[in-house]
């Protein structure tokens, strides 16, 4: 009996992702072709316009997080979701175990600024939902630091994964040097937050439908601030004091881990 009832929860948790993940397409499509052209044309300032669609898109994450939760699909905490809500002109960054850890953490940010690889930006569907937000292109480093550098200035918040993709089960996470290279050459703290999904979820090697078998906890940590002062005092090179931060960021990222 107690087998039976596990496999008829997994089939069920199967068809809650398939219909959460529905939602979602829908929901991007109602973005991109409805609420943004309104949007568009209601608000003519460029940096109002792009907080009012982040602020839109933070709704629909929020809805879209707990309608996960209410159907079984995942269950998920955020700890520290209030010091989160409080942050600006700074960098956040964490780890990338799972396709949506972007959006349990961007539900949770009144705004949020996001580096979007190339990818994004020529998708025919994404493509009108990050350009309307603002976020910003991973693209050309000089036109990166001087676009982060503007958005800072305003006060606004910065999500990157260090790593750059979603982390592999089983193998040691890298960072890439980038979030260190941005915090340095602005000047800006960054805030840890450290992601654990139990049992592992959505991870880049498994299709969405091969859930596992039982029901995946995701644990949100928001850590404490990193300043980035004392990297840049210990020497006049930036890039030598991007790569000291960058070996402190795993060491804080990943602390399971170390």
């Amino acid at each position: 009996m107690a087998a039976e009832m596990k496999i008829i929860s997994q089939y069920w948790r199967i068809f809650a992702t398939g219909f959460c993940f529905s939602v979602f397409g829908l929901g991007g499509l109602t973005l991109s072709f409805i609420i943004i052209p309104l949007i568009r044309l209601t608000t003519r300032e460029q940096i109002k316009r792009e907080y009012r669609v982040q602020k839109v898109i933070r709704a629909t994450f929020n809805f879209f997080c707990k309608l996960m939760k209410a159907t079984g699909a995942i269950d998920y905490r955020i700890d520290g979701a209030e010091i989160l809500k409080q942050d600006r002109n700074c960098l956040i960054v964490a780890n990338h175990p799972s396709l949506i850890d972007y959006v349990l953490i961007a539900s949770q940010l009144p705004q949020c600024d996001c580096l979007v690889k190339s990818a994004i930006w020529s998708n025919p569907f994404m493509k009108h939902i990050v350009k309307a937000a603002g976020y910003i292109p991973n693209e050309t480093p000089d036109d990166l630091l001087s676009l982060c550098d503007e958005r800072f200035e305003r006060g606004n918040v910065l999500l990157v994964f260090p790593e750059g993709t979603r982390t592999t089960p089983g193998v040691e996470s890298k960072l890439q040097r980038g979030a260190a290279q941005i915090a340095i050459r602005t000047e800006r703290d960054l805030r840890v937050i450290h992601i654990t999904v139990t049992p592992s979820f959505l991870t880049k090697q498994k299709k969405w439908y091969q859930v596992p078998d039982t029901r995946p906890f995701f644990l949100i940590e928001v850590k404490d601030k990193v300043e980035v002062a004392p990297f840049i005092e210990q020497t006049n090179n930036p890039t030598s004091a991007a790569r000291r931060l960058n070996r402190h960021l795993a060491e804080v990222i990943f602390p399971v881990d170390k």
